[in-house]
């Protein structure tokens, strides 16, 4: 280990401890105090986002200046405007026999982002500060200026208030190991980590309480009901915001046959640019590393600069990128999350072709986070829905936006829970409700000695008729039919046997043989086969076309799970 790395631990250690000491005084803070301070924080926040994005953009390279205001805008102000009633203090809910008092959790250990940097840490301090928990942000080490400046405007006027000023922290020194330090220390009491999946891995594996994220390779499937002209422009909206650097941006698109055509003159009309297949394969080499994983130079970036790395020419005034997708898994590279205004291109012949296509993408790498739908039928979208593996479904929406909670009514957020389908302990989008533990008291409402003495009473009863009716004898036929009777309830309870769905999307198991000493590669495998497979200890049998979640790869050939066919 280097010097930097001990430095960075030694950092994190200081960090923890000292805020753990302004926690003591935060917890005792009354509604009003933090409110007030919150208040402040939050008015800075607004006051510095045109600053702070173009900091973002300037030391990161991701996505634009004014995108990144509008971010650290919505983290600011809607944010705080949607939780300010929220009661953090004291009794939250008295409902009687049930009254529910808000305790704070602690040090709220928070990792940012280089994509999202300064939204994200003015997010992630309004809500710890509003649950009246104190707050260390690690940052990522690309963006590390543009957080410590963001903590340091809302912790300068915060202490104005009454803030102890070690509630909030940001490390100077970001390592690997000061980071694990941080999610690990004894004071810590609870983790919010946005970032790669091992990042995300780790925060779970460091034995805290840990909200993570996951990615988000978000299909969105235009129906044929669906008013196209916003669809479109929904979607370009949606991909294109800050060059798609949000995890619910816009990754797919799936369209019904019968609009095909009127969807691609629509995305041309609206700045889209189709690339033929010679073009589209080009930008398919730069999409990924020699290791098939996505490759960072292309994240945040205008469709402009990626096609000028591929060696092709688009029209000026190209918004996005699009190229029809043969395909999803690793031998499509347009299939996955790219984290830019690249579009892969789906045409299906119906509604079920299109939510198996979007639900086979989510599969590939975006379980549990984000899916969108364009279209008139509410039926339609609710069966869609049901259908997905996401946590949130967007409809007639961009989903960059309706995922947060911009433009719909869900809780508006910068950290968006993905489920078991991702491996998260939430599916919510996170708020300070998160971040507080609840304690219930609860009043008597139904008397021990009353259903005592009512259990005993009836037991009395069936005694007496047990009694009276050994007192009757009992005929052999009485014996036959009650036998008969007890059987044929017996049948009928039996469930059917249950049948085997028409599509099996995946399995762990091979398949069934005749050659018995060579087993067959499965289809798909998922981070859950994985688990599964190790905790039986078999081996799960791939192959090239093996589709393989990139979290399910990671951990597998880290257990050394996959054995090739």
């Amino acid at each position: 280990m280097n010097d930097k790395d001990l430095v960075a631990q030694q950092q994190a250690r200081d960090a923890v401890e000292s805020a753990h000491l302004a926690f003591k005084s935060v917890a005792r803070f009354d509604q009003a105090k933090i409110d007030r301070i919150c208040e402040a924080m939050a008015k800075v926040a607004l006051q510095e986002s045109m600053r702070l994005g173009q900091m973002a953009n300037e030391e990161t390279g991701f996505g634009k200046a004014d995108d990144k205001r509008e971010k650290n805008r919505f983290a600011a102000e809607d944010v705080w405007d949607y939780f300010r009633d929220l009661k953090t203090v004291g009794v939250v809910k008295d409902e009687g026999s049930v009254v529910e008092i808000a305790s704070p959790r602690g040090v709220v250990a928070a990792v940012i982002p280089s994509t999202n940097p300064t939204s994200t840490a003015i997010f992630k301090i309004i809500i710890s500060i509003k649950s009246r928990n104190t707050i260390v942000l690690s940052p990522h080490p690309s963006a590390q200026r543009c957080i410590a400046e963001t903590a340091r405007i809302m912790r300068d006027v915060g202490v104005k208030e009454g803030l102890p000023v070690d509630a909030i922290h940001c490390l100077t020194d970001s390592t690997i190991e000061g980071t694990e330090t941080l999610m690990k220390h004894k004071r810590t009491a609870v983790i919010l980590a946005t970032g790669g999946i091992g990042l995300v891995r780790a925060a779970y594996s460091s034995g805290k309480p840990a909200f993570g994220v996951g990615p988000g390779n978000v299909p969105v499937f235009i129906e044929k009901t669906a008013g196209v002209q916003k669809a479109v422009s929904d979607i370009l909206t949606g991909t294109c915001f800050d060059n798609g650097t949000i995890c619910a941006s816009e990754q797919s698109v799936v369209v019904e046959s019968t609009i095909a055509s009127q969807v691609r003159e629509e995305f041309v009309k609206q700045g889209g640019h189709f690339l033929n297949q010679t073009e589209a394969d080009k930008v398919a080499e730069i999409l990924l590393t020699p290791q098939r994983t996505l490759n960072a130079n292309i994240v945040g970036k205008s469709a402009e600069h990626i096609a000028s790395l591929a060696g092709i020419s688009i029209p000026n005034g190209t918004r996005c990128l699009l190229a029809d997708c043969g395909g999803v898994g690793r031998d499509f590279p347009w299939s996955i999350e790219k984290l830019s205004p690249t579009l892969a291109f789906f045409v299906v012949e119906n509604i079920e072709q299109g939510a198996n296509r979007c639900e086979e993408i989510l599969q590939f790498g975006g379980m549990g986070h984000t899916a969108g739908m364009h279209t008139q039928n509410r039926d339609a979208a609710i069966r869609y829905g049901q259908q997905m593996p996401a946590s949130r479904v967007v409809i007639n929406s961009p989903t960059t936006h309706g995922a947060i909670g911009f433009s719909t009514d869900l809780a508006p957020s910068m950290t968006l829970g993905c489920g078991s389908w991702g491996g998260n302990v939430t599916s919510d989008n996170v708020s300070p409700h998160h971040l507080m533990d609840i304690k219930r008291v609860a009043f008597e409402t139904k008397s021990v000695s009353e259903h005592r003495t009512s259990a005993s009473s009836q037991t009395t009863g069936q005694n007496v008729q047990i009694k009276n009716n050994a007192s009757k004898k009992i005929e052999r036929k009485d014996i036959a039919s009650i036998v008969d009777k007890f059987l044929s309830q017996k049948l009928s309870e039996t469930p059917e046997p249950k049948t085997q769905s028409k599509t099996v999307i995946h399995q762990v198991e091979s398949k069934p043989q005749e050659d018995s000493s060579k087993p067959n590669a499965v289809d798909f495998v998922s981070e859950t086969d994985v688990r599964e497979a190790i905790s039986d200890n078999k081996k799960i049998y791939v192959n090239k076309k093996t589709i393989i979640t990139p979290s399910a790869k990671d951990l597998g050939e880290e257990k050394e799970v996959f054995a090739n066919v």
